[in-house]
């Protein structure tokens, strides 16, 4: 089943009143050992505009249930959803669990808003209880699995189980093994009949942390601050509302992201989501961890699912999943960017890269002395190496050729960059021979690898020694800024060009092409400084 089976009406899901899109809480764990550090916590939960906080009661040393409760419940500046998690359902405690019932029961007594009771005592918990609830108190019976996500089928029986244990609000929480296991549960969420939390885990449940407000979650979950996680794949507080603008996303909002593997490091979605916000266009932009674009693809392939960039290392998969192809990005065999045509569902692929990387590149030559070459491209006759033949690389070996460069592709596997070379009428050679490679003076040196990337940022593509020989060298990495490649190319006399500068000229582009409205170029390069 894919998402394009699902139907999404606005009917279907929970709308709220006033500036909020969806009506989706955002709680925001705390995990303090004492009863003041977690007070100290729901401050800032409150400061940084969280809706409710859970106390999980399993990370305090020394529980009081009585005194603590008391305490945390009635000094909570936000609604409370109390949680004693078990080993066994990948909490903390390992007592006796009617002691830890007896807990929840006595939250509910002192005025706490939501307690959550594991399905597998769901039963137990109900009939101790007697039907004795206070009417404020909500009931969340939730299952967690920490293995993988079942099929639509299977959770929406473990759906129907939960409901049937009594419970006012379903949890189901599974793990990603693959970015396709979030569209489970969002079909899931969309034919909900009643409130539902649905989340995925891990980085490849990422997107079900944000677009829950999309297929309507009762709520989701976002940390206090960075590496501080209740389960794996929160995101913060914090950038759930700055970057992801989370109160916004309804269930029209348009689906756009950057498909790649690894994704983390990219600051697009800053980017992307500022300019969107700033111009009012109904969109959100989000880290797309795909191991399959071809997977991904057919599962997402709802009209809502609209646009997408390629990044490492999938603009060639890219290229063999479009319906259609622009005739640069056809030249040059891969893309950078893919579009949805809203009337027949057909994906589009462009490459933008060559267009951001040359303009950047002939600035910086512009910037030499001597080195202009009157009306034309500063590029024209000069000898323009390129390091790697994978999308980018062709992207940049296919700019090049159209402003005259003598192009030489210099790639690990010589093949590779012969083939590459043949398409540009350059010449190949593999990077171990680009060491010794100085046919002349005064080259210029793209770098178009992922070595030197975060997290490796102490590792070069071609030696220190080697880089004298060019005027001006420029490096598609953007994260970090400032790369070992472009740190020794300036020691070395060369002109530097940061990939940022790539990275910024695509983002004005595809602004453009995503939402139909002219970028806001000071916003983006503002927002980008702000990032790196």
């Amino acid at each position: 089943m894919t998402l394009s089976s699902v139907p999404l009406a606005t009917s279907d899901l929970q709308i709220a009143h006033g500036n909020r899109r969806n009506a989706t809480l955002i709680c925001a764990p705390v995990m303090g050992e004492s009863v003041d550090q977690m007070l100290l916590q729901m401050r800032q939960a409150k400061e940084i505009g969280a809706d409710l906080v859970e106390i999980r009661l399993d990370f305090l040393k020394n529980f009081s249930p009585r005194q603590d409760l008391e305490i945390l419940i009635k000094r909570s500046p936000l609604p409370t959803l109390v949680t004693y998690r078990p080993k066994w359902e990948g909490g903390q405690y390992e007592g006796d669990d009617n002691k830890r019932q007896e807990a929840l029961v006595l939250a509910m007594e002192l005025g706490a808003d939501y307690i959550d009771v594991e399905l597998k005592v769901a039963d137990d918990f109900y009939s101790s209880i007697q039907g004795k609830k206070p009417e404020k108190v909500k009931i969340i019976v939730s299952s967690h699995n920490y293995q993988n996500t079942p099929s639509a089928e299977e959770i929406g029986n473990l759906v129907a189980r939960i409901q049937a244990t009594g419970a006012d609000i379903v949890k189901v929480a599974t793990t990603a093994l693959d970015i396709t296991d979030s569209a489970i549960i969002f079909q899931v969420l969309v034919r909900s009949q009643v409130p539902m939390i649905g989340l995925v885990m891990g980085d490849k449940g990422f997107i079900s942390r944000i677009l829950s407000a999309k297929y309507g979650s009762y709520l989701t979950f976002g940390a206090l601050e960075a590496g501080v996680l209740s389960a794996p794949g929160q995101p913060t507080v914090t950038d759930l509302l700055e970057l992801y603008n989370f109160r916004q996303i309804g269930a029209d909002t348009k689906v756009h992201g950057v498909i790649g593997n690894p994704i983390g490091h990219s600051k697009s979605p800053h980017l992307y989501n500022a300019a969107f916000k700033s111009n009012n266009f109904n969109g959100i932009y989000l880290p797309l961890l795909v191991d399959s674009v071809a997977n991904f693809l057919n599962t997402y392939n709802s009209p809502d699912w609209v646009g997408y960039s390629y990044t490492i290392p999938h603009k060639e998969a890219g290229f063999k999943c479009c319906d259609e192809i622009d005739p640069n990005a056809k030249a040059i065999g891969a893309i950078s960017c893919m579009i949805r045509n809203p009337i027949d569902g057909k994906l589009k692929g462009y490459n933008v890269d060559y267009l951001g990387a040359i303009a950047a590149i002939e600035e910086g030559l512009r910037g030499l002395n001597g080195s202009t070459n009157g009306f034309g491209s500063p590029l024209a006759g000069k000898l323009f190496v390129v390091m790697g033949a994978g999308g980018a690389g062709k992207a940049l070996a296919y700019g090049g050729k159209q402003k005259g460069a003598r192009v030489v592709v210099a790639n690990r596997s010589y093949d590779k960059a012969k083939t590459l070379a043949d398409k540009v009428g350059g010449e190949a050679i593999t990077l171990a021979e680009l060491e010794n490679f100085h046919p002349e003076d005064g080259m210029v040196l793209a770098n178009t690898t992922s070595v030197g990337m975060k997290p490796r940022t102490d590792q070069t593509p071609i030696p220190k020694e080697a880089l004298k020989n060019y005027c001006l060298v420029f490096d598609a990495i953007y994260t970090p800024k400032w790369t070992r490649l472009l740190t020794e190319a300036q020691e070395s006399g060369a002109a530097v060009v940061f990939g940022t500068e790539m990275f910024l000229n695509q983002a004005f582009v595809q602004v453009e092409k995503f939402s139909g409205l002219p970028a806001n170029k000071q916003l983006i390069r503002d927002t980008l400084a702000r990032n790196t």
